[in-house]
């Protein structure tokens, strides 16, 4: 369905089929990064055989030192998101934050945001109202969706779109609130991104260049709680509830979304030999377990992959 398969450094084709259609796309082809470094060939593999079977991919992994892609495929292509988008949102809090424009203590009644029933834990909570700050944080370690719709409530979508457009994201969107149900008057996606300037954006916060030191300290921080390690972060071994300090010195934030059909995460994963920043965005029929099994899987091999490359 379109997805011309993800592209590796030219020393790694081990295929030459797959170097001809890579030519034959135009495709500029990323160097490898150091020498002796995995060739993310199972993870080519299991993208191959998503796209075999009909799903859209998008994939981008960049070396954080030397800033040369490793991995690459459509990384250009926007493509729904779901949860992933709510970065830029903790961006525009965060900024707020540290502008005084917003309270970190301001207290938002959960009785004053539209109500989402199908997923996250302050509806389970007894607290009426809680902290924007306490907010920014189980929206960032949960996904919790009235929490993100109260910082969106809050803050507002012209200033959201007006962040991520001061961050050169083109591609990049916030273009609707969560629900229980879509309508056909609603956006059709909670948002939308590219793998391309989410692994870039990933970057970016940790090398304090998004807005400025303190909010990228800042968000970095949160995404650092992310209890969401089901997908790429699955083959780190990291507890998903005590990740922010490892033992072992793994450096790892990271971001998720899940919607039917929508798998997508976005981070930064740094060990003793190197630190990339990468994004994979998997969008398929989700017609039995077996489909959505395969879509998770694929999101495994990747994360195995870059463990051995930044170990």
């Amino acid at each position: 369905m379109g997805f011309p398969k993800p592209s590796v450094p030219e020393p790694f084709e081990g295929s030459q089929a797959m170097l001809r259609r890579s030519q034959r796309n135009s495709r500029r082809l990323p160097r490898r990064a150091a020498i002796g470094r995995r060739s993310f060939t199972s993870a080519l593999r299991a993208l191959e055989t998503l796209v075999d079977a009909g799903a859209q991919v998008s994939v981008h992994v960049v070396d954080l030192d030397s800033g040369e892609r490793v991995l690459s495929g459509d990384d250009h292509v926007t493509m729904p998101v779901a949860g992933l988008g709510v970065v830029p949102l903790l961006i525009e809090v965060a900024a707020g934050f540290d502008t005084g424009a917003l309270d970190p203590l301001e207290i938002v009644d959960r009785s004053a945001v539209e109500t989402v029933s199908t997923a996250g834990v302050w509806r389970h909570l007894h607290a009426p109202a809680l902290p924007l700050a306490d907010l920014a944080v189980i929206a960032a370690t949960a996904g919790d969706p009235i929490a993100v719709n109260a910082l969106l409530q809050r803050v507002g979508h012209d200033s959201v779109r007006r962040r991520i457009e001061s961050l050169g994201l083109a591609s990049t969107a916030l273009l609707d609130r969560f629900r229980d149900e879509r309508g056909p008057d609603d956006a059709p996606h909670v948002a939308v991104g590219s793998t391309r300037e989410l692994a870039g954006l990933f970057a970016a916060l940790v090398n304090s260049a998004v807005v400025d030191a303190a909010v990228s300290a800042q968000v970095s921080e949160w995404l650092s709680l992310n209890q969401d390690l089901s997908l790429v972060a699955s083959s780190t071994g990291l507890d998903p509830f005590a990740h922010d300090h490892d033992a072992h010195g793994l450096l790892f934030i990271n971001k998720t979304g899940r919607d039917r059909g929508v798998r997508a995460e976005a981070g930064v994963l740094a060990g003793p030999r190197a630190g990339v920043a990468y994004s994979l965005i998997v969008c398929f029929d989700d017609l039995s377990i077996t489909h959505r099994l395969r879509a998770h899987d694929a999101f495994r091999v990747l994360g195995v992959e870059l463990m051995e490359y930044t170990h």
